[in-house]
């Protein structure tokens, strides 16, 4: 079979889009969404010294989303803003309780998505798909 170019693309933007709405709807039901739990996944990986700016720097999102993502977790009780101690002007990012238990039902269960997805490849598929991803990642880190 001879896939096009634009064929390849568009198959992986599918699957990219179908998986982000099925962990969504899933996550959501649970508690958090997919994107909620990376942020939270992120600040509590920063052991409440994450500023918006470092959240912004490691996800490679415009400063400007995460601060709008942000004030909602905070609206909805998953973070709270502190002071900084050394610098009133800088706000560090905690996450509540709710978003501490926000964290432990949709990680694992972002990890079981994830786990159940992969499934359909067996061990071959999974280690071809790997290199191609591979390949494509390399590409674009040099371009």
């Amino acid at each position: 079979m001879n896939l096009s170019d634009e064929q390849l693309l568009t198959d992986l933007s599918r699957v990219i889009t179908l998986m982000r709405r099925s962990f969504d709807r899933a996550m959501t039901e649970q508690g958090a969404s997919l994107a909620q739990t990376k942020l939270l996944t992120c600040i509590k990986a920063q052991s409440g010294t994450a500023r918006a700016a470092d959240i912004a720097e490691i996800m490679s999102i415009a400063p400007r989303t995460v601060t709008e993502a942000l004030d909602g977790l905070e609206r909805e009780g998953l973070i709270q803003r502190t002071p900084d101690k050394a610098d009133r002007r800088v706000k560090r990012l905690t996450l509540t309780p709710a978003g501490e238990a926000a964290v432990a039902v949709t990680e694992p269960l972002r990890r079981e998505l994830s786990a159940k997805m992969l499934a359909a490849l067996n061990p071959s598929d999974r280690a071809h798909f790997h290199a191609a991803l591979q390949k494509l990642l390399e590409a674009l880190a040099d371009g």
